[in-house]
C-alpha cells in the first residue's frame, strides 16, 4: 500500500520511531522528534543497504519517489546506488574546493621551502595579480586551454611576453600537480606555447658589435633611475638572464672572491651557478650598495623595497633611449655570446657563463669551479672590450 500525501503530512511521533512504507523500498522514518526521514531499502551484492533522500518537508512525496525510481534504474545497471551518490557528492565538492586558486596554492605551499623569499613572492604575485582573478574559482579540472590562453594574451597585450611564458610554465606546474594528486586529468596549459606571441620560441633582438658604440654612448647619457641603468649594465657584462639578475639579493655577492653565486631555484635550468665579476660588474655593484646595501634585494623596488624592481625594468630603459624592439635585456646574452665566439674564447667557457645545459657528455658534468679561471679572464676581456666601445663612442 502506497503512502498519500496527507498521510505523510500528519504522521506524529510516537514513542518510538516508526516507518511509513510507500513500496519500492522508499518510506519514511518518523523519529520520536517529529523528524520526518525518506529512506530506501535495497540489496546489492546480496546485502541490505539503505539510501537517504533528505527530510520531509523539504523533500516531498512525490520527490521523494522520483528519487526512488532514480536509485532502481541504478541498480538496472548492477551498480549500487549507494556508491554512485557518494560519488557524486564528492564531485560537488571537489568542484568546490579544487578550484584553480586553491590548487595553485597547494601546489605552492609544497614547492615553496626550497624558493628564496624574493622568488616566492614573485610566483605568488604572478598568481595573483595575473591569474587567480580570472581563473581562481573554475574547478582545476573544467578549464579549456582557450580559458588560459585568453588570460596570457592579456599579459602579452599589455607588454609583458616573458611574463606570459613564465606564468604559464607555471601553470603547466599546478594543472601536473593536479593529475598527480587526482584532482584533474589533463593539462591544458602543455601546449599553449606555440599560441603565445613566440616568446619561448623566438630570437630576442640583439645588438651586432657595431651597434654597440652608439647604443652604449646613449645608455651611458640615460637620466632616469640609477638602479635601473646598472642593473642594465651588469646584465649585458654577466650574461645573466634578467630573471636572474632582477631577484638577485646581496647575500649572493662575495666581494672578496669577486663571484656571484646564484642558487638553484632561481636558474632555468635548476642549476646553482658561478659569476665570475670582473672589475666593472664589482664597481656597479659597489654603486648599487651604495643604494639598496641596506635591503635583502639588490634591485629593490621603487614603491616596496621588499620586492624586486619590475621585469620590464631593463627593457624600458632600452625602449627609451630609442632602441625598442631592436635590442632586448635578454638579447645581450646572444650578443656577448657572438663576440666571444668571434675572439676565439672557449667554447666550454661561454656556454658555462651563459648557464647552457652543455651536450658534450665530456664536459657535461656541473661543477661551480669549473673553467672559472678561464671565464674570469674571459669576463674581463669582455667588459674592458665594452669600455673601450663606450670610449670610442664619446670621441668620434
Amino acid at each position: 500500500m502506497t503512502l498519500n500525501a496527507r498521510q505523510v503530512e500528519t504522521a506524529k511521533p510516537r514513542d518510538k520511531a516508526y516507518k511509513l512504507a510507500d513500496g519500492g523500498g522508499l518510506y519514511l522514518m518518523v523519529n520520536t522528534n517529529g523528524s520526518k526521514y525518506w529512506r530506501m531499502k535495497y540489496r546489492f551484492a546480496g546485502k541490505e543497504k539503505k539510501l537517504s533522500f533528505g527530510t520531509y518537508p523539504d523533500i516531498s512525496l512525490s520527490e521523494a519517489r522520483t528519487k526512488r525510481d532514480e536509485a532502481r534504474k541504478v541498480l538496472a545497471n548492477d551498480k549500487d546506488p549507494g556508491e554512485v551518490k557518494k560519488a557524486t557528492q564528492l564531485a560537488k565538492k571537489l568542484s568546490v574546493t579544487n578550484t584553480f586558486e586553491a590548487i595553485a596554492l597547494e601546489w605552492y605551499s609544497a614547492k615553496v621551502s626550497g624558493w628564496s623569499k624574493s622568488y616566492a613572492d614573485y610566483v605568488k604575485r604572478a598568481f595573483k595579480n595575473n591569474v587567480f582573478p580570472y581563473l581562481g574559482s573554475q574547478p582545476v579540472n573544467e578549464i579549456k586551454p582557450l580559458e588560459l590562453l585568453s588570460v596570457l594574451q592579456r599579459m602579452e597585450k599589455r607588454g609583458a611576453p616573458e611574463l606570459a611564458s613564465k606564468v604559464r610554465q607555471r601553470c603547466s606546474e599546478v594543472f601536473r600537480y593536479a593529475i598527480v594528486t587526482g584532482r584533474a586529468e589533463y593539462n591544458p596549459a602543455a601546449d599553449l606555447g606555440s599560441a603565445l606571441q613566440g616568446h619561448e620560441k623566438k630570437h630576442y633582438p640583439f645588438l651586432t658589435a657595431g651597434e654597440l658604440p652608439e647604443f652604449l654612448q646613449k645608455l651611458s647619457s640615460y637620466s632616469g633611475s640609477l638602479i635601473t641603468l646598472l642593473a642594465t649594465r651588469l646584465l649585458m657584462l654577466t650574461g645573466l638572464r634578467t630573471v636572474e639578475l632582477r631577484l638577485a639579493e646581496w647575500s649572493e655577492i662575495d666581494f672578496d672572491n669577486r663571484i656571484w653565486e646564484i642558487p638553484k631555484n632561481r636558474m632555468k635550468m635548476k642549476r646553482p651557478h658561478v659569476i665570475p665579476l670582473s672589475a666593472q660588474s664589482l664597481s656597479a655593484l659597489h654603486q648599487l650598495e651604495e643604494l639598496t646595501g641596506t635591503y635583502q634585494l639588490i634591485f629593490a623596488g621603487r614603491n616596496d623595497v621588499n620586492k624586486a624592481m619590475s621585469e620590464a625594468s631593463v627593457n624600458m630603459v632600452i625602449k627609451r633611449i630609442g632602441y625598442d624592439k631592436r635590442a632586448t635585456g635578454h638579447g645581450f646574452r646572444h650578443t656577448m655570446s657572438t663576440i666571444l665566439h668571434e675572439q676565439g674564447f672557449n667554447t666550454a667557457w661561454i656556454e658555462m657563463q651563459l648557464a647552457h645545459v652543455d651536450k658534450n657528455s665530456i664536459r657535461g658534468t656541473y661543477n661551480h669551479a669549473q673553467y672559472l679561471d678561464g671565464r674570469r679572464e674571459m669576463m674581463q676581456w669582455y667588459a674592458d672590450y665594452i669600455d673601450k666601445l663606450l670610449s670610442s663612442s664619446t670621441k668620434s
